[in-house]
């Protein structure tokens, strides 16, 4: 008994400030604006009639597929690679790439506001924007980054400032794991005749797959709450609402 009287507390505050809100909201879901009669699935079906909801799930679902696959891969192959470099170079590499971790998801996009930043070429007047003074540089017109909606790049533009941040704690944790992988099994892979990459693929990842998995539901995670990056850059306009 004394377990169960142990968690109990936390039973009681899951059902009372998630369950049940949950099934509330559902119950609700089926009602009309003010609660007095069942409408069955109209709210639903009147949502999934609008093109600026179905444009909204279907950047949400972009966001959850791109950048958790994109930020483990990114994320391990930075660990394999700086694990190769010298103590000193190691440190340095990680740390550099973990720095924006420190940086609150507004203040990333902030950052990423200048680098996006466009002005329209009139006269003498100069991009502020760092992608901008670069392409006008080379002789090329300014380009709306985040105002380009064609394929959805401005959603893609926006995808690269999370990665940017999440990048250094999915590298720390891999990091970690690969550290971990048994010495014997990797010289056992290299007498046998395995290259590097097979090595890598065949030897590496397998045990580390449960960190690789916890990285890939971590990011899913924040990627499903993702808001401020799209609000303090875009805030939800050019089809880029999630």
């Amino acid at each position: 008994v004394k377990p169960y009287l142990f968690i109990l507390p936390a039973y009681f505050a899951i059902t009372l400030y998630l369950i049940y809100p949950a099934i509330r909201t559902v119950i609700g879901s089926l009602k009309n604006p003010i609660g007095t009669e069942w409408v069955g699935f109209k709210n639903f079906s009147d949502l999934f009639g609008t093109a600026g909801f179905r444009d909204t799930l279907f950047n949400t679902l972009l966001w959850m597929l791109v950048v958790p696959v994109v930020t483990v891969a990114l994320g391990l192959a930075v660990a394999v690679l700086s694990d190769r470099l010298s103590a000193r170079g190691e440190k340095f590499t990680k740390t550099i790439i973990f720095l924006p971790m420190a940086i609150s998801m507004v203040g990333a996009a902030t950052v990423w506001r200048f680098v996006y930043a466009f002005r329209v070429d009139v006269g003498e007047q100069k991009q502020i924007g760092l992608l901008n003074a670069i392409v006008t540089k080379l002789g090329m017109d300014p380009i709306r980054w985040l105002e380009n909606s064609t394929l959805h790049m401005n959603s893609f533009m926006l995808m690269v400032i999370l990665l940017w941040a999440q990048i250094g704690f999915s590298m720390v944790l891999l990091s970690a794991a690969v550290k971990g992988v048994p010495v014997d099994t990797l010289e056992a892979a290299r007498i046998d005749g395995a290259s590097e990459r097979q090595i890598f693929a065949r030897v590496v990842v397998p045990q580390i797959r449960g960190t690789i998995i916890t990285v890939f539901i971590t990011v899913t995670i924040t990627v499903m709450k993702i808001f401020d990056i799209v609000y303090a850059t875009t805030g939800g306009n050019f089809n880029t609402n999630v």
